[in-house]
């Protein structure tokens, strides 16, 4: 009974001193499977990671902590709200400037959660009496983070395959301790909380859900902005409009953050100027030197300058605007073919006599075979110097 009452403490004291380093919500877990882990091998066998062969090659510890890291007996669930004041619709909406993801809005949010963690272990250490009794792991680890949250009582698993809590929403960022230290598990969340509401599925602007908590990553904005790391496929570009960096939409329409989404109180994650709806006129124009700098201490240096410029091509040319065509054009000529591609892509969408003459100048040069494909392309869908627009 004394060691029963000793891991309670142990796990409330616990609890406080992760609320006193700033965490919002924290949670336990027994550091076994969790109930559905099963399902990830059905939803790789699918194909539904995309390029992310990573979580193939780690799948055996991403089911089981125990095997991710040998000896654990509880996992420590905590985390940390990241919405932020939002702007001006007006300008958010506007095609003429880039939708970021919330998230990275502000600092890297693994430079904020890991010090913390890491904090909270060695808090943990002291009080049990020895070092290293575990590991801390933010996003990178083998961890389905996921469903041990939902184990650790912290909220049920949507429709959308985020992690709701029932009074705080969605808007919150994980961090995992794996320990082998015995302490008092959480209850988990009953499952269901979605009731008959399909809102995320339906708004997800390129229909990346099989069904119900089910996701094809290979539509998913924030997996074509992010991870992926080739080519965007041509059919999805026209469905991703302005996004350039992840995507917020099964979020901004569940009702449990219309009602209870928590704003941060965590300085590190203030908004930076530069970041929220930047123009897509003045990124496209980023040279590397720039992008470092611009981006130094955010998550979106992630995807390189290349991969945010081939975002912000396809922004550019969704947009449609003819005043994009200067800027396209110079960047038309950028060392990186994965950049040109989709620029060519982007001029053919605007279209007009000055990008058919753009585009045949460069095609006479270009050595990339999978850019002069997508030249190609592009010349197909703008109009001919001195043709008829309405010409059959």
């Amino acid at each position: 009974m004394q060691e029963l009452q000793d891991v309670a403490q142990l796990t409330a004291d616990l609890k406080a001193e992760a609320q006193r380093l700033g965490f919002d919500l924290v949670g336990i877990a027994e550091a076994a499977s969790p109930p559905h882990a099963p399902k990830l091998h059905d939803w790789l066998q699918a194909g539904y990671a995309g390029e992310m062969a990573y979580l193939a090659r780690n799948a055996a510890r991403r089911v089981d902590p125990g095997v991710a890291v040998p000896g654990s007996r509880s996992v420590v669930v905590c985390g940390v709200h990241y919405r932020a004041t939002e702007p001006d619709p007006a300008l958010w909406h506007d095609p003429s400037r880039g939708q970021i993801s919330r998230y990275a809005w502000g600092d890297d949010y693994h430079d904020i959660l890991l010090p913390k963690l890491r904090l909270l272990q060695a808090w943990l250490e002291a009080h049990v009496g020895r070092a290293e009794i575990g590991r801390s792991y933010v996003d990178t680890g083998p961890v389905l983070e996921r469903p041990v949250g939902v184990m650790a009582g912290l909220g049920f698993q949507g429709k959308n395959t985020l992690l709701i809590h029932p009074r705080q929403g969605s808007w919150f960022l994980l961090g995992e301790i794996l320990v082998d230290v015995p302490l008092a598990c959480d209850a988990p969340q009953p499952v269901g909380g979605c009731g008959g509401c399909t809102r995320c599925l339906q708004a997800c602007p390129t229909n990346a859900f099989v069904g119900p908590h089910v996701l094809d990553a290979r539509r998913c904005i924030s997996y074509l902005t992010i991870e992926l790391k080739g080519p965007i496929p041509r059919e999805l570009r026209p469905l991703m409009g302005n996004h350039i960096y992840g995507c917020d939409v099964c979020q901004e329409v569940c009702p449990w953050n219309v009602r209870w989404g928590q704003f941060t109180s965590e300085p590190a994650f203030t908004p930076r100027p530069d970041i929220v709806a930047p123009e897509l006129l003045t990124l496209m124009a980023l040279d590397d030197e720039q992008f470092r700098t611009r981006f130094k201490g955010s998550p979106i240096k992630r995807t390189k300058r290349r991969g945010l410029l081939r975002n912000v091509a396809v922004a550019l040319g969704n947009w449609g605007d003819p005043q994009a065509v200067p800027v396209l054009a110079r960047a038309l000529n950028d060392h990186e073919p994965l950049i040109r591609g989709h620029v060519a892509w982007a001029l053919g969408r605007i279209g007009g006599e000055v990008v058919h003459d753009v585009l045949v100048e460069r095609r006479a040069v270009e050595d990339d075979a999978w850019v002069c494909e997508e030249i190609d392309l592009a010349l197909a869908e703008v109009v001919r110097p001195g043709a008829s627009t309405s010409e059959g």
